[in-house]
């Protein structure tokens, strides 16, 4: 079972907490992709990131003088967004970091896919960013299947904890015998299931964390998760997508 996530757009470098272990397996390409985002000029970055224009000159600024190969943070504590918050690796355990390095991927648009403990910089680049870097329009094309083929070699089993902005990058790849099971955090609202972008990242983050402590080593052990205020679902629920809905009315208690 491979838990998959999104990145997020808020990063720092923090290279003493704890180290490095391996470079990004897609480091050709990311550097690729470095290199053509060097190569543009300031209004067109600030269009690719689509930003304030203090965000883009701190990453005009870091595109100048960053390295891909030196000055890593483990990309698990690069990420600073509300998902991360929860995840809250800062105070995982041994056991628990251990897990996320076997189970977690966290999905770039820059390195494609990171184990948790694969060096990387501060960068800014979304997936839906529309960057041509020479076979395609966008960075959907650029990475075509190999980030859903690298990680069909590793399990035949993908929990999706990401945004559909890059699940993208998985979903049209799935193979044939393969399971992908889509998590929705949402409400009921007028028959229909209503998700909140705040709350479904901060269960995102809380999922990674309880998977974690509990060494989960099969998806269905999600169906127990009743954190937040949200339960499982089984009436909304099927084999490849698990829905989990706030205020606790509407799986088993505990």
């Amino acid at each position: 079972m491979q838990l998959v996530i999104s990145p997020a757009k808020k990063m720092r470098a923090d290279t003493d907490t704890l180290p490095w272990r391996d470079l990004p397996r897609f480091l050709e390409q990311a550097e690729i992709l470095y290199t053509k985002l060097r190569t543009l000029p300031y209004h067109q970055l600030k269009a690719l990131w689509r930003c304030s224009d203090a965000i883009a000159a701190q990453n005009v600024q870091r595109l100048a003088a960053g390295d891909l190969r030196t000055g890593l943070t483990p990309a698990i504590l690069a990420y600073e967004g509300i998902q991360y918050r929860y995840m809250a690796p800062g105070v995982f355990s041994r056991g628990e970091f251990d897990y996320v390095q076997e189970h977690l991927r966290i999905l770039s648009g820059l390195y494609g896919l990171l184990r948790p403990f694969d060096g990387v910089i501060p960068y800014r680049l979304e997936m839906q960013a529309k960057l041509d870097a020479g076979n395609g329009k966008n960075l959907y094309s650029y990475w075509n299947h190999l980030i859903a083929d690298s990680l069909y070699q590793e399990s035949d089993c993908i929990v999706n904890l990401a945004s559909r902005e890059y699940s993208l990058c998985i979903s049209p790849y799935q193979r044939p015998g393969t399971r992908l099971i889509t998590c929705v955090f949402g409400e009921v609202r007028a028959g229909r299931i209503v998700e909140k972008g705040t709350l479904c990242k901060m269960a995102r983050g809380e999922m990674v964390r309880y998977l974690a402590e509990r060494q989960a080593a099969e998806p269905e052990a999600m169906q127990e998760f009743s954190r937040l205020n949200f339960s499982f679902s089984p009436r909304h629920s099927d084999p490849s997508t698990y829905v989990f809905l706030l205020g606790g009315a509407h799986g088993p208690h505990h």
